[in-house]
């Protein structure tokens, strides 16, 4: 991908969780007790990236956007909400087990449905059933049907059932959106690929609430910003598409889905869906909790149930083609150079902070930078080491700019800023420093 001249496709995959796991952006949940199979836990530096992708989305949806409010919903739901999106009939995925070795597979996913892509044995597979990805437990100390609560696997029911609440309290009307960030849980048959599937999970996810004729026009409107999101931030337009479902894809409650893809190493995959669920969730909610959950239009003077456009987006998938997009190994004076061109948006660290040594002469003029600078930006602080390793250690986690405070410093009260993709060094008296990097992140 991005100047990604030394590294085949092959390695490409490699490469990246390998520099997770040394620079702390991914780790295997639970890896001292030998890991804990598609759960992982976000280090310093990855827990701060998947923060910039999620608050890069929440910038463009919510921030940038006058239609649109936040909402943060209950994790826990009682059956009544899943029992009337139809989760607890329908959310369900075909599992075979295999007789031979006992793993166990969904059946849309296998290759060969005859062959066990485990063992290899022939016609070893039992006859499917459905199996519910809904994660249940119990409330309170009794158990029994009467205590029984979901982990959600979506963050959508939680504002459809919140429409009525949110249509009083801020004051909107339609075309208006919800938007929220949060975990959904889905207990997934085979989850893999690193971050890419995961029985844990955080969406990105908004909820559009339109006038019925206006549906089709806004499914169109959010395919397309959605899309330039992606680009926006750095992802390559030959890496990305958009692809309608056909109609043996669609759920029971869509008249229109598109998946914007990325190419993966091992395919095409899907970071976000953007679906017109029609007036499918408000009906059913509405029908099952006795509340009428419409809008009346005084012009019109007609009360109406609004069709709803859904962009639902995975935050670690994000991440993750944003990283593969932006890993690159370059030669730079016949040495290798890995580097991540990340956008500015969701880099890390915007700046790096290196005195030149460790002396006592330069520590406190670096820690006065490096406290100006972290006023207004994630800046790091690294004095260990050569400068060129420093340098090296930024430029993988993808910091854009170093700030070099040298013993010229003491005299010209001047810092070297140094740019990550070009490399080229300015040198930038302190009282200017601030507008400098102002003008750049």
């Amino acid at each position: 991908m991005a100047d990604a001249e030394l590294s085949s496709e092959a390695d490409l995959m490699g490469n990246i969780v390998n520099l997770a796991k040394r620079r702390g952006i991914v780790f295997q949940s639970a890896d001292i007790y030998g890991g804990f199979r598609s759960a992982y836990d976000y280090g310093p530096i990855g827990a701060l990236m998947l923060r910039n992708v999620k608050d890069a989305w929440w910038y463009s949806m919510v921030q940038q956007r006058t239609d649109v409010v936040g909402l943060d919903a209950s994790i826990l739901s009682p059956p009544a909400v899943w029992a009337a999106s139809g989760h607890l009939q329908n959310f369900t995925d075909p599992l075979v087990d295999c007789k031979h070795c006992n793993d166990r597979f969904r059946e849309d996913q296998l290759d060969d449905p005859s062959t066990c892509p485990n063992c290899g044995a022939k016609g070893s597979f039992t006859e499917a059933r459905a199996f519910n990805l809904m994660f249940k437990t119990q409330a309170g100390p009794v158990e029994g049907a009467g205590h029984d609560v979901y982990l959600r696997p979506e963050t959508a029911q939680g504002m459809f059932i919140n429409f009525k609440n949110v249509l009083e309290t801020s004051r909107k009307r339609p075309p208006f959106g919800i938007a929220q960030i949060g975990k959904s849980f889905r207990n997934e048959i085979t989850p893999g690929n690193w971050v890419f599937r995961t029985r844990e999970f955080e969406q990105m996810e908004l909820e559009f609430f339109v006038p019925p004729a206006e549906a089709e026009e806004w499914y169109r409107y959010w395919c397309q910003e959605r899309f330039d999101w992606y680009v926006d931030l750095g992802i390559p337009t030959d890496h990305l598409r958009l692809r309608a479902h056909g109609d043996d894809e669609l759920s029971h409650y869509s008249s229109d889905t598109s998946d914007i893809e990325f190419l993966f190493p091992w395919g095409w995959g899907e970071l976000e869906g953007v679906a017109n669920r029609g007036d499918y969730d408000l009906k059913q909610h509405s029908e099952h909790s006795g509340e009428r959950l419409e809008y009346f239009d005084q012009q019109a003077n007609e009360h109406y149930t609004p069709h709803v456009i859904e962009p639902a987006a995975g935050a670690a998938r994000s991440l993750m083609a944003f990283l593969l997009s932006a890993y690159a190994e370059e030669t730079v004076n016949d040495d290798l150079r890995t580097v991540l061109h990340l956008h500015p948006k969701l880099a890390p660290f915007k700046v790096a902070v290196l005195p030149l040594s460790k002396k006592d002469t330069l520590t406190p003029v670096a820690h006065k930078v490096f406290t100006t600078v972290a006023e207004r930006y994630m800046a790091d602080y690294d004095e260990t080491q050569a400068i060129g390793r420093r340098y090296r250690r930024q430029d993988e986690i993808g910091t854009p700019y170093c700030v070099t405070v040298d013993f010229d410093t003491l005299d010209d009260d001047a810092v070297t800023v140094r740019d990550r993709d070009t490399m080229h060094q300015d040198r930038v008296s302190i009282d200017r420093l601030m507008a400098y990097l102002g003008e750049r992140l």
